[in-house]
């Protein structure tokens, strides 16, 4: 059979010209504060026009997928994923807790591919999480692209992992962001996500997971390599605020 010349790449060139999968998601935070008065908004204005913003300008894929906190597979949330790819081996994600003017910044992911996963030392590695199940059950999505530039995609961040810290707690902090950073998890099992979370995402968006799973059936199933997903080992890591400082081993 004749491969399809019309590649993901043109896709995304047509993508300039429709809609993008955002503006259907509110922010879950009602920050406290004055509505910017007319002279904050001038300002605004005029840096937007005047400054550049190289590092933002390089966000280049939106992601929605779902996380939970390290050591509490209860607390769950939903988190939009704006990707830079920094080289073929590394992403960086800026999270939201939504995709509209409003949505609050919840947090960071580093992508990173199962060759420098591989380098970690082991203690390092039990801070990821693999994507390999989040990508072959149809939980993570990329809105907006066609079925076919999707996949492919999926095809390259099934076999990823990823290291998550969420700065600001959406779904319990509802004006202002508390407490400690927290490393967050990806779902490895059917039966661990709430069907309400899936199913609210897929109706925002016009998908469907089960859909999305049959579509991904002939990518193939890595093996996780060893040190991810500790959790399921019971071997949980996480932030806390401490009165002192003790500096990281490989610092000393």
């Amino acid at each position: 059979m004749k491969k399809n010349l019309f590649t993901p790449l043109c896709y995304f060139a047509f993508l300039l010209l429709v809609s993008c999968g955002g503006n259907n998601t509110d922010s879950n935070v009602t920050a406290p504060g004055a509505e910017k008065n007319p002279k904050s908004k001038v300002m605004e204005a005029g840096s937007d026009l005047l400054q550049k913003k190289s590092p933002i300008s390089k966000i280049n894929m939106y992601l929605d997928g779902f996380h939970f906190y390290n050591g509490n597979l209860q607390g769950q949330m939903e988190a939009h994923h704006y990707v830079t790819q920094v080289n073929e081996d590394l992403h960086q994600a800026l999270m939201y807790d939504g995709n509209g003017p409003n949505a609050k910044l919840m947090g960071v992911e580093y992508i990173i591919s199962e060759r420098l996963f591989k380098k970690l030392p082991l203690e390092e590695r039990k801070l990821w999480h693999s994507h390999s199940y989040e990508v072959k059950s149809g939980e993570l999505i990329a809105p907006g692209i066609p079925d076919v530039a999707e996949h492919e995609l999926m095809e390259k961040l099934v076999s990823t992992y990823g290291k998550v810290i969420h700065t600001w707690h959406t779904d319990r902090d509802l004006e202002l962001p508390l407490g400690s950073p927290m490393i967050m998890m990806g779902f490895t099992k059917d039966g661990q996500l709430k069907k309400e979370l899936i199913a609210d995402r897929d109706k925002r968006f016009g998908v469907s997971t089960a859909d999305k799973r049959k579509q991904r059936a002939d990518i193939p199933m890595p093996q996780v390599v060893q040190g991810a997903n500790a959790w399921e080992k019971g071997e949980v890591r996480q932030l806390q605020i401490t009165n002192k400082y003790e500096a990281p081993e490989h610092q000393h």
